[in-house]
């Protein structure tokens, strides 16, 4: 009470909500403006620099929306700017609020059918179809981008789980970039694994690894089958990787960490079969038992 409350300026109330907003986990962006403006007690401010932080969010993550019965993903390799983005697969375009989450305002856009588009339509239904086998909630996008004189071709693939009712978020993505030259090409790849858990606790995991490979160039067909075949090879290497870290650490927290020792026998009691003995009943019968 001896001091008087000083309010904080615009500038430092903008620098403030940017910078939470640009640590919301995957799938908790709205929660965050809705938390923020109750806190910060200026709704149109806290919506004026969503909007803006919310187009690096969903392009980061791979936001997917659906448009035309199809899902397109959000991504910085289909930005057109002005909040356009682009479907390489109906070829057209559309505007996107960030905000609301509402897309309008779609038109054409037309795409040269050369073979640069013929490769980029090959890679997509090879990805998508080892998605949609190996990602129960999966989505992809191949996007062709123009580099000088080189075609260069970007793969994204996006899988979530969002249960905010069971306190937890997670985001799978991965993007794999190469250009299409004679004879090799050099794919690189950068995996990532991003998970949000908050009962009881507020942990944040975030696990990556970048990944290359040269593989051989002869055909379409050739190339789609290899190609899909390393990225199977590397999510599965991920997956086993970050599995094996699991169970390596739940092993060092319960064998070595508990204050006291317990016998892990990984299995369980089968209470009702001790219940049932007739001897153990008689036992019991003639004691107290703590609730």
């Amino acid at each position: 009470s001896m001091y008087a409350k000083q309010e904080l300026r615009e500038p430092e109330k903008v620098s403030l909500i940017c910078n939470l907003l640009r640590q919301s986990p995957p799938g908790e962006f709205g929660q965050v403006v809705h938390d923020l403006s109750a806190l910060v007690q200026d709704d149109k401010l806290v919506r004026q620099e969503a909007a803006r932080v919310g187009a690096c969010h969903n392009k980061n993550n791979f936001t997917p929306i659906q448009i035309n019965g199809r899902t397109v993903l959000l991504t910085h390799y289909n930005d057109l700017g002005g909040n356009r983005f682009f479907d390489p697969q109906d070829k057209f375009s559309f505007e996107f609020d960030h905000l609301r989450g509402v897309t309008r305002k779609p038109q054409l856009h037309g795409v040269m059918l050369d073979e640069g588009e013929l490769w980029r339509e090959a890679l997509h239904k090879g990805l998508k179809a080892y998605v949609s086998c190996h990602f129960p909630a999966g989505n992809c996008c191949v996007f062709k981008r123009s580099l000088g004189k080189r075609q260069m071709f970007v793969a994204c693939i996006e899988a979530h789980q969002y249960q905010p009712s069971n306190h937890w978020n997670c985001l799978w993505k991965s993007d794999w970039t190469f250009a299409l030259t004679p004879f090799t090409t050099q794919v690189t790849g950068i995996l990532l694994l991003q998970i949000h858990y908050f009962r009881d606790a507020n942990l944040h995991v975030t696990v990556s690894k970048p990944v290359s490979e040269t593989l051989n160039v002869i055909d379409r067909s050739q190339f789609t089958k290899d190609f899909v075949k390393f990225v199977k090879a590397e999510d599965t290497k991920f997956h086993t990787a970050i599995l094996e870290n699991i169970q390596a650490l739940s092993e060092d927290i319960w064998g070595k960490n508990l204050r006291r020792k317990l016998p892990v026998t990984r299995t369980f009691m089968n209470w009702n079969k001790l219940l049932n003995d007739e001897q153990l009943n008689a036992d019991v019968s003639n004691t107290e038992m703590p609730p």
